[in-house]
């Protein structure tokens, strides 16, 4: 267990501490000298059970806030520290709001300096404190008056044993989660370098686990780890956490950085959250307002845009995006609070909704269905309505993982729905239900069946104008995920790169079929130089006409590609050009390029075909035109992906 203190300056928070565990958290000598905390101080102390229980003490000037906001968020355990003779201070409840915006609903009270006071003070100051918590979260909690200077002190001891009790039997939080740390403070240590401490949000961490530092994405290995200050093998959710790393410098890390799970987090400068303002908040928030934003550990800008109305009044909920000038990381259910832009007052909070928020089209009603299928999602609802929301599309498996924060094995799909292989890793496949997949299976057929019925003389079209027909916008990988299905049962047909309905034929007259077989034994045999209509008219003694329309059919059927009007090459010579291409392209690469990323020119390539210049060009502007390479300059460079062009 985790216990934060919170409380006005100068109210004994380190000193409850220390008389509790023996550790003045005040580490720095400023500190010391000055006799208030600045920083995030750690106290640890052995439980009779055999674990640690750990103390987050934090700063009470107001001052410094941000500070006490990074140090509360991941606590599960709220000691408010309210001194008998000041009572109730403003830094008590703001802090107290702090809580409360976080959803820490677990704590006690500790009235410190009773030795201070008498009676009748403390019963006044008790009485205040139950009003101030009576519509809170912390309603009801334990109080225990206490003298910490007095080593004898009887508060004291009986506030150790409830702390004690509690966190034995607090049940761990889950830690099947993908690994999330909220850093909170970096430094190095002689003879082991770099080392980051937080709270684990999420998941679990080994020694020898690879990390990534988020949101820059840089990659660490965990060399040795220590929880709650002591040596282990591994770290858990809820459990504070030192991380010694190796392959990253401690300039690279700041507090309000993650380490995480390099599958947990994408980046992103715009979140859409659900937001609500304290009642005294004084302030009317309308688009474009700033606000400062305490996330995790991170504290930064971001400016308001409203998906609900034209303002947000003091005491009111809405849905916001938060637009921030560098890119953040959180996942849905992730807790924040909001200050006003003098960052002197704290005037909201509420949680994460999408982490990945667009820039536009962000008021539509398809936009809210989806944000209403995360709310249902974080509410146990499951992910069936946010599967909805994501049809015809789908959702990335990568990007299911990270809205629900968990691995694929631990993901309790629906019974309707299904995965939808696109790749070779698994993170690249769909989800999505078994009617939103038909339904994508049957869009592509009736898009085909149109096409036959404005062109029937055409043998078919290439999958990617078939896409645009069909879902322009859908996910490539997936779209060939479709056209794959269909074709592997049967329900279209592939001719060369042609795709058509298998009773989709383009049919030969048996004199046609007699002369089909002698051009293309004609192209076939010319290699990469065939002859132009005019010579094969004059060869086979027939008019250029009738070859022409003859080679449109060969066209459609994918026997034959023409490279310009009047110019069939044979498919085979076509395959064979291709690979040549790609084959010069590889030769052509610098070091650690690829093929994709190297071009051919003109003069090397009619050095390869033996062509002239003229054709040379031609074919290249045949293979650009069609898609499998693409001109940057005076080199052709060939395209990436999947696609099978030949």
């Amino acid at each position: 267990m985790i216990v934060g203190t919170a409380g006005h300056i100068d109210h004994g928070k380190t000193t409850l501490i220390k008389a509790l565990t023996g550790v003045n958290t005040d580490r720095l000598k400023e500190e010391q000298a000055r006799g208030i905390s600045i920083e995030l101080g750690y106290a640890y102390t052995p439980l009779p059970n055999g674990e640690v229980l750990g103390f987050i003490d934090v700063p009470g000037h107001e001052h410094l806030v941000h500070t006490m906001v990074a140090g509360a968020s991941g606590i599960d355990f709220a000691l408010l520290v309210i001194a008998a003779d000041d009572g109730v201070m403003p830094q008590t409840r703001e802090h107290l709001e702090i809580l409360q915006w976080l959803g820490v609903n677990t704590g006690a009270v500790a009235l410190t300096k009773i030795d201070r006071v008498d009676q009748t003070r403390i019963a006044e100051v008790t009485r205040e404190i139950q009003q101030l918590l009576a519509n809170t979260m912390l309603a009801g909690v334990p109080m225990f008056p206490v003298a910490a200077h007095d080593i004898q002190d009887v508060g004291t001891a009986t506030l150790r044993h409830h702390l004690h009790e509690i966190a034995q039997r607090m049940q761990p939080r889950r830690d099947n989660g993908l690994f999330r740390l909220a850093i909170d403070r970096v430094f190095t240590l002689a003879g082991h370098g770099t080392v980051a401490t937080g709270t684990i949000f999420s998941g679990q961490v080994r020694v020898g686990d690879h990390v990534a530092l988020m949101p820059a994405g840089d990659i660490a290995r965990v060399r040795s780890l220590h929880v709650q200050n002591r040596s282990a093998a591994s770290g858990h959710a809820g459990q504070r956490c030192a991380l010694n790393l190796t392959g990253i410098d401690k300039d690279a890390i700041k507090r309000g950085d993650w380490l995480a799970d390099p599958r947990a987090m994408t980046p992103s400068t715009r979140i859409d959250v659900e937001l609500q303002l304290s009642a005294q908040a004084g302030v009317l928030l309308r688009n474009r307002s700033p606000l400062h934003v305490h996330l995790g550990t991170l504290h930064q800008v971001a400016h308001v845009t409203l998906l609900e109305g034209n303002t947000l009044s003091p005491g009111s909920r809405s849905r916001v995006q938060l637009q921030f000038e560098t890119p953040v990381c959180a996942i849905p259910g992730d807790r924040f609070i909001v200050r006003n832009a003098q960052a002197n007052m704290t005037i909201g909070g509420g949680h994460v909704l999408d982490p990945f928020a667009p820039a536009r089209k962000r008021r539509t009603p398809e936009r809210h269905a989806w944000l209403d299928g995360i709310e249902h999602m974080m509410n146990g609802a499951g992910i069936s309505a946010l599967l909805q929301a994501a049809a015809p599309a789908g959702l990335r498996l990568s990007v299911l993982m990270q809205l629900v924060g968990l691995p694929s094995a631990a993901l309790q799909l629906p019974d309707e729905a299904q995965s939808i292989v696109t790749g070779s890793q698994e993170q690249d496949n769909f989800v999505m239900s078994s009617a939103q997949w038909q339904s994508l299976r049957t869009l592509a057929v009736t898009a085909l069946t149109s096409f036959h019925a404005r062109f029937p003389d055409e043998q078919g079209v290439d999958a990617a104008r078939l896409r645009r027909m069909t879902l322009p916008a859908l996910d490539n990988a997936l779209w060939l995920a479709v056209v794959d299905s269909l074709s592997g049962d049967e329900t279209i047909q592939r001719s060369g790169p042609w795709l058509h309905l298998p009773q989709h034929k383009i049919t030969l007259s048996e004199d046609e079929q007699v002369l089909a077989q002698q051009l293309l034994s004609t192209l076939a045999a010319a290699g990469f130089d065939p002859p132009w209509v005019r010579e094969l008219a004059q060869a086979h003694k027939i008019p250029e006409e009738s070859v022409r329309q003859l080679l449109r059919k060969l066209l459609r059927q994918g026997l034959i590609y023409q490279i310009e009007r009047d110019l069939f090459y044979h498919h085979e010579r076509v395959r064979e050009l291709a690979t040549l291409l790609a084959s010069v392209a590889a030769g052509q690469r610098p070091e650690h390029g690829s093929a994709a990323t190297a071009g051919v020119n003109a003069a090397r390539w009619r050095d390869a075909t033996g062509l002239g210049r003229k054709r040379a060009i031609q074919i290249l502007e045949f293979f650009d035109r069609i898609g499998y390479t693409r001109r940057i300059r005076d080199a052709h460079v060939l395209r990436g992906g999947d696609v099978v062009w030949f």
